[in-house]
C-alpha cells in the first residue's frame, strides 16, 4: 500500500520532494513582464512613496520615472516561484528569510527573468517529516535581444519541503528482513548535525527555526 499522495504549495499532488531539491540544482522560475497598471496600483495600496507614485516628481529626480515598490518587485517573484516550483513541490510553511536586496530600480515593461538555486538541504531539527531547504532567489532584467543586462533583486530564504513517503507492501516479511541503511545514508545524517555545529554562533538562532 501506497502512502497518501502529498501535497503541493497549491494543492495539486506534489512530484518534487525534499530529497529532490539537491544543493547545486537551479530551477528555471520562467520572465515575468513588470505591468505598469498593476505596479502603480500595488503602491498606492501598500507603498504610497512619491517615488513610486508620482509622475512628476519621479520624472524630475535621479529615477528618470515611477519606479516599482521593492515588495511589488518580490511579489513578482513569489508568484514565479509558487507557479514553477510550490505548485509540483511538496512544500510546507517557510521559517523565514535571510537576505532581501533590491540591487535596480524596476520599471512598467521590463521583462525579468527568474531562478532559484539550491544552496544547501537537510532534514529539518524541528519538524518531523520535513527537510529544510536553503535557496537563493534571483531576478534579472533582461534586454532587447533576451540576454539578462542587470540584477534587479537577490533574496535568500529556507523551505520545509515534505520527506518523499515511504511505500509498504502487506505481504512483505517481516520488519527483520529490511535492508539496514547504507553507511552513507548515516554520514549524511551525521554531517547534518556537523553542519550545524560549524555554523557557529551566528546561525544558532536560525537553526532552532529548520
Amino acid at each position: 500500500m501506497t502512502a497518501p499522495a502529498s501535497r503541493s504549495g497549491t494543492g495539486a499532488p506534489a512530484e518534487l520532494f525534499f530529497e529532490d531539491l539537491v544543493p547545486g540544482l537551479t530551477v528555471d522560475l520562467g520572465t515575468v513582464s513588470v505591468d505598469g497598471d498593476e505596479m502603480r496600483a500595488f503602491a498606492r495600496r501598500f507603498d504610497p512613496q512619491w517615488y513610486h507614485v508620482d509622475q512628476e516628481l519621479a520624472e524630475a529626480s535621479q529615477y528618470g520615472g515611477v519606479i516599482a515598490s521593492g515588495f511589488y518587485t518580490v511579489s513578482l517573484f513569489m508568484r514565479a516561484y509558487v507557479d514553477h516550483l510550490l505548485s509540483r513541490a511538496a512544500a510546507d510553511a517557510s521559517p523565514g528569510l535571510e537576505e532581501l536586496r533590491w540591487l535596480a530600480p524596476v520599471r512598467a515593461g521590463d521583462r525579468l527573468a527568474v531562478r532559484v538555486d539550491v544552496m544547501g538541504a537537510r532534514p529539518s531539527d524541528a519538524r518531523a517529516g520535513l527537510g529544510t531547504v536553503i535557496l537563493t532567489g534571483t531576478m534579472l532584467r533582461l534586454g532587447p535581444d533576451n540576454r539578462p543586462e542587470q540584477e534587479v533583486l537577490r533574496t535568500r530564504f529556507r523551505g520545509w519541503f515534505a520527506l518523499r513517503p515511504v511505500e509498504t507492501d502487506p505481504e512483505a516479511g517481516p520488519p527483520s528482513t529490511a535492508p539496514t541503511p547504507a553507511p552513507a545514508e548515516q554520514a549524511g545524517t551525521d554531517h547534518a548535525g556537523a553542519e550545524q555545529a560549524s555554523a557557529g554562533p551566528a546561525a544558532a538562532g536560525a537553526a532552532q527555526h529548520t
